[in-house]
């Protein structure tokens, strides 16, 4: 018989260099789901690792937890995840985050492009 060992919060912690503490807040906020073992150890599943590394990515985006835990089952895909009767205020909340996003991504993009010429510069000078 094959038992199947999940992954424990320290672990985790390590893999995707999120604080324990983080990770204890994330299941709080039901972004995360552990498992639990006879001991009331958390036991996370080796998904946990993506999962734990889009939360972060969308926090630093600078999105609520209470938007990602709603976007969070869409990002393998919508499936039956879709609630029946759409919320208008989470539409429009939605929209609001994404548009942040978009400018975020502008400006990131233009401060990339700007680092880039820099380094271009730095080269030219340097031959």
């Amino acid at each position: 018989m094959t038992t199947v060992v999940g992954v424990k919060i320290g672990e985790l912690a390590r893999r995707t260099g999120v604080s324990v503490r983080a990770l204890r807040y994330y299941e709080e906020e039901g972004l995360l789901s552990p498992g639990r073992e006879d001991n009331g150890y958390r036991d996370f599943c080796d998904g946990s690792v993506e999962a734990v590394l889009q939360i972060r990515g969308m926090l630093d985006a600078g999105l609520p937890t209470r938007l990602i835990r709603e976007v969070l089952p869409y990002l393998d895909g919508p499936g039956d995840v879709r609630p029946k009767v759409p919320c208008e205020y989470m539409i429009d909340e939605v929209a609001r985050q994404r548009e942040v996003l978009d400018r975020r991504i502008a400006l990131m993009t233009r401060n990339r492009d700007a680092l880039d010429a820099y380094l271009r510069d730095l080269t030219l000078t340097q031959t």
